[in-house]
């Protein structure tokens, strides 16, 4: 009989690799293996990082310092695909946290975020494939960090992760995705838009699973969804989400309209010009 897999420690063994090519290889081999073989769920408290392994490029700067993405002869629109890229590389990091960090879930969850993690590796191997095609890889150009300062701000309790993470950080990328394809689709990269749409897909399961787990913690703890959801948002973002909201895909992926009401009362526009 072979022995079944320590998901959670095998999870952070993918989180602690700074390869991001090894890491998402063998994030998806880990995925493959537990979903068909099933898994040992160790209780025990792992010694997660604060900072997940990842390479020495990209280098890290405030988001304020990032250059403007503009299409230039020399990079064309690299580096928005490498933004993007990037934003896929945390989001394995986030799943593989999710993973190894919280002890004291039910089964499904691992197996939820394995999948998300495997997902999100097959994204940022398909953008990284892409940006080799026009030249570049994953590291050439500067990113920020600001999905994983939120990630290190919510280690201490999976609710909060699960409202914050998934449902404001991620959920943003059902907002903003559907322009961005339509940039690309207009400057003739038809690849870069078949990437997204699968991205866009699979990203409104992604939101999903947050918010099945945010709904499960808070039925737990006895505590409302949507007045929760509400202070926390006041609490790490001073109430203030950025708009326009994809409504649509945020529906979809389990936000009430009452949550959709809310955001968008309190919602911040970027100014034109």
């Amino acid at each position: 009989m072979v022995d079944k897999i320590d998901v959670r420690q095998q999870a952070l063994s993918c989180l602690l690799m700074n390869d991001p090519w090894q890491k998402a290889q063998h994030t998806r081999t880990l995925y493959e293996q537990v979903s068909k073989e099933g898994f040992y769920l160790n209780r025990q408290s792992l010694d997660v990082p604060t900072i997940p392994g990842r390479p020495d490029k990209p280098d890290l700067v405030p988001p304020k310092a990032l250059p403007r993405r503009r299409n230039n002869q020399q990079t064309g629109h690299a580096t928005l695909i490498h933004a993007i890229c990037h934003i896929e590389f945390n989001a394995i990091n986030l799943a593989l946290d999710a993973t190894a960090r919280f002890a004291d879930m039910p089964e499904a969850f691992y197996l939820d975020w394995m999948q998300v993690a495997y997902e999100e590796a097959h994204h940022f191997l398909l953008l990284d494939e892409h940006l080799q095609s026009m030249g570049f890889h994953y590291g050439d150009f500067p990113a920020h960090d600001g999905m994983w300062e939120m990630a290190q701000k919510t280690h201490h309790d999976p609710l909060t992760r699960m409202a914050l993470v998934p449902r404001v950080l991620e959920a943003r990328g059902l907002d903003v995705t559907p322009s961005m394809m339509k940039k690309l689709k207009n400057s003739g990269d038809h690849k870069a838009f078949d990437i997204l749409t699968l991205i866009l897909e699979e990203e409104i399961g992604h939101v999903t699973i947050g918010t099945r787990w945010f709904n499960f913690l808070c039925e737990q703890r006895g505590v409302d969804p949507f007045e929760t959801f509400k202070t926390l948002l006041h609490t790490y973002f001073n109430g203030e989400i950025r708009g326009p909201f994809h409504t649509e895909a945020r529906l979809d992926a389990g936000f009430t309209q009452q949550e959709m009401d809310m955001l968008e009362s309190q919602a911040v526009y970027k100014k034109q010009g």
